[in-house]
Order: structure tokens, then sequence, then C-alpha cells
């Protein structure tokens, strides 16, 4: 570990990281699963459980319902000198489901066994709720509340799309984030190794979302009989061309830097055409650094008929579809392509595309505060394949990334356990983390 500062190193009792392991299995043992519909336990219990914790420490929250049970809470924090550009620091509250019959442990049990929490959420992102409430904490037990003002959010419903918690905020209770200029959340910051060095991936753009309900109508009739007007048979022809579109590379500027950076590692040059051999480079990271390199789409649900001699009048599927910043033209005039005649598309959610500069005060923050605690890393900007809440804050004009630091076991296929079975988390990252969290805070 690398040296502490002055101030840190003579206060002994002050431990940004005291709390970090203890904090995410309690969050994880909160069943927060959103299936995406009216189903499941809502955010409630665990916004209350938040907002006790920062209670306890004499910060106030205020509380933002969609619909009961459907809860998010924001705080103010710091402040109070000169400066009025206020920081946004968000995280979810919800998950997505768990089948506890997969998993080699109750998947809300929050156990800490092997080095690891286990748990769903523990990577997304129970660990960065824990991560900076235990930093919250402990700075202000210490008196160490950072000069710049800093707006607490834990939100309800980002994996469902972030309507009934961040769009709520922004539509609703947009004057609780006046003056917020910048913003920091999830999926950034994590390490990956390449060529034996520690790549930190700080989250400088996101893809944009297009998840779409396809419906084909057709004639209803006997199965056994003569029909060209088959709902089924052209909505498995759509969606089998949509499913296997081979896109293609499209590189964003924030891809061109990190392409740029493993190929310094690599000892070449990053072009389009080795793009893809240069994101090979990071491993099991590939799952999701293979998919911003072109937008794409994955057909993800079929639904159609009710008997097996019956041909039905209407057939549906669900797609999910992504796309570049900066390609959303080219990517639904290919859809509608491939898509062809006789099936309408319905938007079930359609969110833009963002991309932050990777410069500045807050970048360099970032960067200071990993080398400190790693000073063999390497830090580069990338692009996230999924959606965040940063789509809904980003309305207002901040500038946004994702940093929720975590140190990582070369061997750990961390990428893996985004919405997968014995989601973990490992325990040195976890306190890593809160570390580097802190050491951001002092410089932001």
């Amino acid at each position: 570990m690398a040296n502490r500062t002055p101030d840190q190193a003579q206060d002994q009792a002050y431990d940004p990281a005291a709390e970090v392991v203890e904090l995410c299995s309690d969050l994880i043992r909160i069943d927060t699963s959103n299936y995406g519909d009216q189903e499941g336990p809502g955010e409630r219990k665990a916004a209350e459980h938040v907002a006790t914790l920062l209670d306890e420490v004499g910060i106030e929250c205020q509380v933002v319902e969609a619909e009961p049970g459907r809860t998010s809470l924001i705080a103010h924090w710091g402040g109070g000198g000169d400066r009025d550009d206020a920081l946004l620091l968000h995280g979810h509250l919800d998950v997505v489901p768990a089948a506890a019959e997969d998993w080699q442990v109750d998947p809300f049990s929050g156990e800490v066994q092997d080095g690891y929490v286990w748990g769903r959420g523990a990577v997304d992102m129970k660990d960065f709720d824990a991560m900076l409430l235990s930093v919250v904490r402990a700075r202000q037990r210490a008196g160490r509340a950072p000069e710049r003002p800093v707006v607490l959010c834990f939100t309800a419903d980002e994996e469902a799309g972030g309507h009934k918690g961040a769009e709520v905020i922004v539509e609703q209770h947009r004057d609780q984030l006046a003056g917020v200029t910048e913003a920091v959340g999830e999926v950034g910051g994590f390490s990956a190794t390449v060529r034996g060095r520690r790549v930190y991936l700080i989250e400088a753009a996101e893809k944009g979302m297009a998840w779409m309900k396809l419906t084909a109508r057709g004639r209803a009739g006997h199965g056994s009989m003569i029909n060209t007007d088959n709902a089924v048979t052209r909505l498995s022809a759509a969606v089998a061309r949509i499913g296997a579109h081979q896109w293609p590379v499209r590189l964003t500027p924030t891809m061109e830097v990190l392409l740029a950076t493993v190929a310094d590692l690599a000892g070449t040059e990053a072009t389009p055409e080795n793009a893809p051999a240069l994101i090979e480079e990071f491993g099991g990271a590939a799952r999701m650094l293979g998919a911003v390199i072109s937008n794409t789409t994955n057909p993800t649900m079929l639904s159609a008929g009710y008997k097996v001699n019956v041909i039905p009048t209407e057939a549906t599927a669900y797609v999910d579809g992504r796309f570049l910043p900066g390609f959303e033209d080219e990517f639904f005039a290919t859809l509608a392509e491939l898509t062809g005649e006789g099936i309408e598309i319905e938007h079930v959610s359609h969110q833009q595309p963002w991309e932050t500069p990777y410069d500045g005060d807050l970048v360099a923050a970032m960067t200071r505060s990993i080398l400190a605690e790693d000073d063999e890393a390497v830090v580069a900007p990338y692009l996230m394949s999924g959606g965040t809440d940063a789509k809904h804050f980003r309305k207002l004009g901040m500038r946004s990334y994702g940093f929720a630091p975590l140190r990582l076991p070369a061997d750990l296929d961390f990428t893996a356990l985004f919405h997968g079975v014995d989601e973990r988390v490992p325990v040195d990252a976890l306190e890593f983390g809160a570390r580097v969290f802190d050491r951001f805070l002092d410089q932001v």
C-alpha cells in the first residue's frame, strides 16, 4: 500500500475502509430485486437503511418515491466555502433478480468467504454504495467533509432504465441538483490485466439504449392449411436477421484513447482493423469491451401463439439494441432494413448515448488517487456497453464519469459477474476502493 497523506498518518483512528465490507454485506442482505414490472420488493428498505446510516453521522436525507416502495434518497454534504460547483455522487439500490438454486451461496446472504463478499449486487452496485457510505461516514466523523458541495444520491430502478428513480429526480426534483456540474457513478475504475499491467478503466462514455418490442401481425388460421400471411414466420425471419447482423467497427474518441493505450503496451499501433485483436488483450473484460467498438442488437424474448394447430394473429419479440455516440442514425437506418416490412417497432426504453471528454481536474483527481494506491497502474477511459443513471443526470448538463475503483485479481473474470451467477467482489478490492475514493474526495 502506498503511504498515506500526512494528515491521515497522524490520525490513526481514521480509516475510510473500516466499514466497507460490513456495509456491502448488509446492503446485499436487503433484497431489492427489480423485475422490470410491478413485481419485486422495491427499494424502500434499502433506502431506509442508507438514510439511517447517514443520519447517524448527521447527514439528513430527502426521500423521493416514484410509487409505493420505489424509493430514492438525496442528501447534501460538505460545501460551505467559496465553491458553488457541486459534485454528484450517485449509486443505485436495486439489483437484477437471482435464482438461488443456481448459486453456490444464497444470493441475498452477503456471505463473506474465500476473500470475497458474495451476493446479488456485490459488483452491480452495492459495492460502490458501500464504498461511498464507508468513506462519507468516516470523513463526517473525522470532520473532513469536502470543501466542494456534494450531492449524494441513491436511486431506485436503475436496472429497468431508471424511469422510477433517476428520471423522476431529474424531472420532478431537479432543484435538489442545482449547481451540480459534474457527476460520478458506477462501472468505472476497476482493473483489468493487460500484458502483466493493471489497466484501470474510467467510464467516460455510454452506448445509447434502444430496448424495442417488435410485433408482427398476420392472418389467423388452422395449422394444417397453407397460410402465406404467418406472423410467426415474418417475425422469426426479422429476428434472425437482426441477431446475425455483423455491425461494422466504429471507434469513438474514448475508445481511440483506450486502444492507443493498449497498443502501446502491446508494442503496436491502434487501427480500426486491429481493434478486435487489441480488445482481446483484456481477456474476460473483452466480453464488455468488444461490444463498444460497434453497435449491437441482441434478440432477448419471443412470444407467439397458444395452441400447436392454431396459426396466431400476432407474434412479438424483444430486442436489446445499443448504439454508439455519434452513430444513432446509422443504427436505426440499418435496423429498419433488417426488420423489413410488416413489423411494428415500439420503444420500451430509448435513451441517448453520451461521451464526456477525458480531461480536466476530475479526471486528474481520479488518476492521482489510483496511482497513489497502485503506483504501477495504467489509467485510461473506456466506453460502457450497458447503461447507468448517468443518462438521466446528464440531461442537466453534467460532465459524467464512472469511478467505482477496484483492484482486481488478474484471474478474476470480473465482467462475467455483472448480472451473473455467484456474483462476488474481493474484500481487498472493496477496501482498496474505499481508500482510493477517499483520496479522490481530497482532490475534487
